[in-house]
């Protein structure tokens, strides 16, 4: 959860060429630079002010932006982020971003297979590429004298890969068997399904996995030109922590400085992350049903512009699967609702709501520590023996969000479950339930575990790396830690239910244009479930439209 809180941030008016050659004026002491890279346009903010390391940010002749946090340690890390992803996909091209990620260390124009492979055990460390819905990250920490050797391959793979013929069909035997794989583990595909049945048949909804028809025609010449497509350098970045700003920049402008300018900027990714949000603003103010039908009209004759600038559009849904025998003997119930987006100012409070709500399994080694005081555990994982797991979620995005509750247990309790998932959503909304209203002490704890896990989970060299190659994708510029902590402070018992009944009263749709419904799924034995839908409506959930 820390992860998506440290991409969020305010939303700026302009794009990067507003920031060209200026220091920041921020909420934290900014701290001017004179840069010995003079030629290219770069941005200084202050990281903490309990840190001594500058967030640098630089773009190239060629779009690639470079950012740097020059924070001490013995390893270094260093990641290229893509503005690509499963959102950006359509019905031909679903499923290439998560073939392209298993191809990310295969052979090259340079280099063969066996020579990458060699390269990276040389490294050591830990070197990575993932797919997600907004980004396909190479990602590594490494030693720091080996900086140039991970950019050196990471410009190889990245912009010159062969992606030979019998490379993807070796991975689509591979995609296969992983989807066999991760269809029997509830915890990972049921959050998929809920995205499916959550935006339906657009942006956010479009699969993460290949689904199987697809992977019957992934071939050569459709991966080749989705990368043409969306491997732009405007739409990258070059992030690094614990690194010296103008060494990255160097080394950028070494192995990506060949990377030829697009002849139009018009994909750029922060441009297009702002046009996105306006087209949605847009869409909170205009009629749905017009706005719906605009949104799908001509889907399949969308140009890469238009994917890159639509906004994701909650739909709501429901989705129930029937799984029986020894394999499947718990039922599982995910009961969401339209959360908010990075860019929401209401993110803090969500984000604070998820942890005081918290929860786990019915058997937990921790103590208090491990979240043992949170709403879910003690009203509902100690008062129903027969809940074997009950846990909040938030799935934040660039321009939406999922928020909600995810339980299982034995498939005779599911109608239970479900009032109870229905009660507690309810709850977190209300002033007027005496000593089930959330309380101050309550909310403390949650900030504070907030609070403390932003701040622990920055230690983790990959997180800082992460947190900082995406928000300097999305926003050119990076939100510090003090100005995240000083959010969460001002958090107050008002505030929380005010954004609670926001979100699980379906209000969130007033400003996205989304149609405020609740969205369930619900695995395992469906004998005896009676109607979903009634119970969230006698709490008064997703009536927000």
């Amino acid at each position: 959860m820390a992860s998506r809180l440290l991409q969020s941030i305010h939303k700026t008016k302009h794009g990067l060429n507003a920031y060209k050659n200026v220091v920041l004026k921020r909420a934290e002491s900014t701290i001017r630079h004179n840069s010995k890279n003079t030629e290219f346009p770069t941005i200084v903010q202050e990281y903490s002010k309990a840190s001594t390391g500058l967030c640098k940010v630089t773009t190239l002749p060629n779009g690639i932006r470079v950012a740097s946090e020059n924070t001490p340690g013995h390893f270094s890390a260093v990641g290229v982020y893509v503005d690509a992803g499963s959102r950006y996909e359509t019905a031909k091209t679903r499923g290439v971003s998560h073939i392209l990620d298993r191809l990310a260390f295969k052979s090259t124009n340079n280099r063969t297979a066996d020579e990458i492979v060699s390269e990276l055990e040389s490294l050591g460390g830990n070197i990575m590429c993932s797919s997600s819905r907004e980004s396909i990250m190479y990602q590594s920490a490494i030693f720091s004298q080996d900086l140039p050797r991970v950019l050196s391959l990471f410009s190889d793979v990245i912009c010159h890969p062969t992606i030979t013929a019998e490379e993807v069909d070796e991975q689509r035997q591979t995609a296969l068997y992983e989807l066999q794989e991760i269809w029997s583990k509830p915890e990972m595909i049921l959050p998929e399904i809920l995205h499916t049945a959550a935006y339906q048949n657009n942006t956010l909804g479009n699969p993460l996995l290949c689904p199987p028809e697809n992977l019957e025609t992934m071939s050569q010449q459709l991966i080749h030109d989705y990368r043409q497509t969306w491997y732009r350098p405007e739409r990258m970045v070059i992030a690094a922590c614990g690194a010296e700003h103008d060494q990255v920049v160097d080394l950028a402008q070494q192995y990506f400085g060949d990377l030829p300018k697009s002849e139009d900027n018009s994909l750029d990714s922060v441009q297009t992350h702002l046009e996105a949000l306006k087209k949605q603003q847009q869409a909170g103010q205009a009629d749905k049903t017009s706005f719906v039908k605009s949104l799908f009209s001509k889907q399949q004759e969308q140009t890469p512009l238009a994917l890159a600038t639509q906004p994701a559009h909650y739909t709501g849904g429901s989705s129930f699967l029937e799984a029986t025998g020894p394999d499947s003997p718990l039922t599982h119930v995910y009961v969401a609702f339209e959360g908010v987006s990075i860019d929401d100012a209401d993110i803090y409070a969500l984000t604070t709501l998820q942890i005081l709500l918290g929860g786990g399994g019915s058997f937990s080694a921790g103590g208090p520590g491990k979240g043992m005081y949170s709403r879910l555990f003690t009203n509902v994982l100690n008062q129903h023996y027969w809940v074997e797991s009950c846990q909040s979620f938030n799935h934040c995005y660039t321009d939406s969000g999922l928020f909600g509750i995810a339980g299982s247990c034995r498939p005779e309790y599911a109608n239970a479950l479900v009032e109870v998932i229905c009660r507690e959503l309810d709850l977190v909304a209300r002033s007027d339930v005496g000593r089930f209203a959330v309380t101050d002490v309550e909310l403390n704890r949650a900030k504070n575990q907030l609070k403390s896990s932003l701040l622990m989970n920055l230690e983790s060299r990959m997180v800082q790396l992460e947190d900082l190659g995406r928000q300097v994708q999305v926003h050119g510029k990076k939100t510090g830690i003090d100005e995240m902590l000083a959010h969460i402070d001002k958090v107050d018992v008002d505030e929380l239910r005010r954004v609670a009944a926001r979100v699980v009263r379906g209000a969130v749709s007033v400003s996205s244009g989304g149609s405020g419904k609740a969205t369930v799924v619900v695995q395992g034995q469906l004998q005896g479930l009676t109607d979903v839908n009634k119970t969230i409506e006698k709490y008064g959930l997703g009536s927000g439209n």
